[in-house]
């Protein structure tokens, strides 16, 4: 089965960034926004019982923080999307490092940035559209991130939950 691992912004950032993301993302359908902690991977069953210890206990030693989404910016050439930057994202690209430790090494064709997708897939013509007009606007939003979810993938493509991890107390 795939799974994958993700932090899901409060609510008001989740429904400004959804107006976007109706319109930009293909995947709108598929799960709510979120910044990726894991990428998309392949768990036995019979090792799905430890990585689930792992991932609390990892929860239960990292304190919960605050992020702000400052700007718009994008990940061309590389990839047409176009997203919702992080100011500090330190304590984000922390939980990731210690999350991948859990897992065999891959080479990865980039390096970890969090974000929150705006929108994906996207012809050049349009990403440079879209970047253009979103760019100009000021984006101050704020979310506290208390915990994080373990995802698994369903026959259909969207994501549900599996089991959420809370972070300790600030």
């Amino acid at each position: 089965m795939y799974y994958g691992i993700a932090i899901f912004p409060q609510k008001r950032v989740q429904d400004l960034v959804n107006s976007y993301r109706k319109r930009y993302d293909p995947h709108y359908a598929l799960i709510p926004p979120h910044i990726t902690l894991k990428e998309k991977f392949e768990l036995s069953d019979d090792k799905l019982e430890k990585t689930v210890a792992d991932l609390e206990k990892i929860a239960k030693q990292m304190k919960a923080f605050k992020v702000r989404f400052h700007k718009v910016s994008h990940f061309h050439p590389t990839s047409n999307t176009i997203y919702l930057a992080i100011d500090h994202e330190e304590p984000i690209v922390e939980l990731h490092n210690q999350i991948e430790q859990l897992f065999e090494p891959v080479e990865a064709p980039y390096d970890y940035i969090p974000h929150l997708t705006i929108g994906q897939k996207m012809s050049e013509d349009e990403l440079h559209d879209v970047y253009g007009s979103l760019r100009m606007r000021k984006f101050e939003l704020e979310t506290l991130i208390d915990r994080f979810h373990l995802l698994y993938q369903l026959e259909n493509g969207s994501w549900s939950i599996y089991q959420t991890f809370l972070l300790a107390k600030q």
